[in-house]
């Protein structure tokens, strides 16, 4: 069983590690060997990072759902795999067991086929957290579809952008979604995107607001007429361990969102092994990450790692201050929950609101807190573990990307040491390591260089959807040989690693990156701006906020109704999750003679660190700079 496969102290860690760097291969096979194939390896990695090109598990099949049902039963046939908590208490929670998940994802598979989805179609996702989110993605694996799950809270025209270049055949969706207080009418963004996407050729669409929706003749669906209705026995298709198994899309530098590809085998066995060290997770626990499927943490850590384990896993469809401020810790009281992963956003917005909120409520069951999505401020820090895990619970700080599928370097339970502010040790199999601008390897401690890594690890990115070129210049191409993360990164003399932020044009909004290109196209689509430039600040809350600069064409529009218009415009265009916080009305832009708008200058200033702005005298018209800091916000 897996469970073997579980680290129980700091020597078992340092001896798993060397061996996993020192003969890899040998390492990750036996861990594999773990798990059910159809057909077992030739040769466990084949791999080099100039092209790139990385293969894990080489001529093997599988089917990763035959690896969270077939080899669980029969011991977990009975054993809860689902707990689903709703938004408020107008909706019933659910409990479903490994066998009941099993027939409904069958019958879920049933019904894509006989909408045509085929082996290698694409099948966009479009759904709250409701339980027919996780049915829909692993019905998708179940018959080798590729499922690209897109939050539901993007616009119409980002979720276009993300059908258009997947190719999507079908998209799931429902009437609506509830998000605390508020609802949202999902099914007519859909509708809009549609306009604007020709590849999709059905909708199957769930019920959840129980809301009048227009369902187009030929091309919608309801799940409660065609799900229901199937077989719950569907055979799996078998899939090579190089096959696709999902699609997940992440903002980009060009503006354009960048669909990181994962494959079958070797995601299964990294969220699988990184699941059960970092969570050290024990049969009849309860682990609870908060989520959203839309994000990379939810597919990982919500569905794959902890199902593929035997896991009772929590999905929860609310926000954490609905209908009040201790809505988190009620909820870790009624389930007896164990282990528990949230953001640092979250955290930081609980603790506005005092510990009154969580003395309410018993939170002895918990074990281990997680937090993921940003590095967590030391404050923070000792807030979640003194009052949420009362100095008894370790906090796990995770440190991953959506490239890497994985937690990559974290505390392993109450195993490793804690170190606010400090990620922790690498994971086995992980090998980074601090660069210089030039590329040459850091060796000292306390110094802060580029985050980088130097062997494949077997949940790495493959590609990027059907633009190969595109993954390569973003993650291989700017140290040859390497995984370039894009984080800055500082080691302790223990060999403990702190993240220090993007090094990149990329902004991190709780949890949620967004490139700034991304957010600047949608910005310069309004009609009264000519140019914008965005950058990202401290938040208390949300550890950055965006910071708007933009140039107009008409300098006699007041200030309020260009906010209310360039607002509009972004929230049609991508959401509300990628507003500005603050937006200036500038002249013009710092650039350098060639055109680079200096974006570094304009963090400084968003930053209020204006003593540091460096030689300013080099820009194209440097007298933008006075302007820029003598309005500043």
């Amino acid at each position: 069983m897996i469970n073997n496969l579980k680290i129980k102290n700091l020597e078992e860690y340092h001896s798993a590690y060397h061996q996993s760097i020192t003969d890899p291969s040998e390492f990750w096979g036996t861990i594999a060997s773990e798990f059910y194939w159809r057909k077992k390896w030739s040769k466990v990695l084949d791999w080099e990072f100039a092209t790139p090109r990385v293969e894990w598990f080489v001529g093997a099949t599988l089917n990763i759902t035959e690896n969270i049902f077939e080899r669980n039963f029969p011991d977990k046939k009975d054993s809860v795999a689902l707990l689903w908590e709703p938004n408020s208490d107008s909706d019933q929670p659910l409990s479903i067991t490994y066998f009941e998940l099993y027939e409904r994802v069958n019958q879920c598979a049933n019904a894509l086929k006989s909408l045509g989805v085929k082996k290698g179609d694409r099948v966009c996702i479009y759904l709250p957290m409701v339980p027919e989110l996780a049915i829909s993605v692993l019905a998708c694996a179940r018959i080798g579809a590729i499922h690209s799950v897109v939050f539901a809270g993007f616009s119409a025209s980002s979720l276009s952008d993300r059908l258009n270049d997947a190719e999507a055949s079908l998209v799931i969706t429902s009437d609506g979604l509830n998000r605390g207080a508020k609802t949202m009418a999902l099914k007519d963004v859909v509708d809009e995107a549609l306009l604007t996407a020709p590849s999709v050729e059905k909708t199957l669409v769930v019920n959840v607001l129980n809301t009048p929706i227009e369902m187009v003749a030929g091309r919608d669906v309801r799940w409660d007429e065609l799900v229901p209705l199937q077989s719950k026995e569907c055979t799996a298709t078998p899939m090579s361990s190089e096959d696709p198994l999902f699609i997940l899309y992440t903002s980009g530098s060009t503006g354009k969102p960048k669909g990181v590809v994962h494959t079958c085998g070797g995601y299964m066995v990294y969220t699988a092994y990184t699941f059960l060290n970092v969570y050290q997770y024990e049969p009849r626990d309860v682990h609870w990450c908060t989520a959203d499927i839309g994000w990379i943490t939810g597919h990982s850590y919500i569905l794959y790692g902890p199902l593929l384990c035997g896991a009772t896993t929590l999905m929860f469809e609310g926000i954490p201050t609905f209908p009040h401020p201790g809505r988190f810790w009620e909820i870790v009281e009624k389930y007896k929950v164990s282990q528990f992963l949230t953001a640092p956003t979250a955290i930081r917005s609980l603790m506005a609101f005092g510990e009154a909120p969580i003395e309410k409520y018993d939170l002895s069951s918990l074990k281990i807190l997680g937090t993921v999505g940003e590095p967590i401020n030391e404050e923070a820090w000792h807030w979640y573990h003194t009052h949420v895990g009362k100095e008894k619970c370790p906090v796990v700080d995770n440190w991953w990307q959506t490239e890497t599928g994985g937690i990559m370097i974290s505390g392993i339970g109450s195993i490793s040491p804690q170190k606010p502010t400090y990620a922790g040790y690498p994971l086995p199999g992980i090998q980074p390591v601090l660069l210089t601008e030039k590329g040459e390897e850091i060796t000292a401690n306390e110094v802060e260089g580029y985050l980088c890594i130097k062997h494949p690890w077997p949940s790495i990115i493959r590609t990027t959807f059907r633009n190969h070129a595109r993954c390569k210049e973003a993650y291989f191409s700017m140290y040859e040989n390497y995984y370039f993360t894009g984080d800055g990164a500082k080691r302790d003399e223990n060999g403990m690693y702190r993240i220090i932020g993007r090094i990149d044009d990329v902004i991190n909004v709780s949890g949620h990156r967004f490139g700034t290109a991304e957010i600047e196209n949608a910005i310069n689509e309004d009609p009264f701006v000519i140019e914008s430039a965005v950058v990202g600040y401290p938040h208390p809350v949300k550890g950055q906020s965006i910071y708007a600069f933009v140039v107009l064409e008409h300098d006699s529009i007041d200030t309020t109704s260009i906010n209310q218009s360039i607002v509009a415009t972004v929230t049609s265009l991508i959401g509300k999750i990628a507003l500005p916080e603050k937006i200036q009305v500038v002249s013009g832009l710092p650039k350098t003679r060639s055109g680079k708008i200096m974006r570094r200058i304009l963090r400084k200033i968003a930053e209020n660190e204006l003593e540091n702005l460096g030689d300013t005298s080099t820009l194209l018209d440097p007298t933008v700079v006075s302007e820029i800091i003598a309005n500043r916000l």
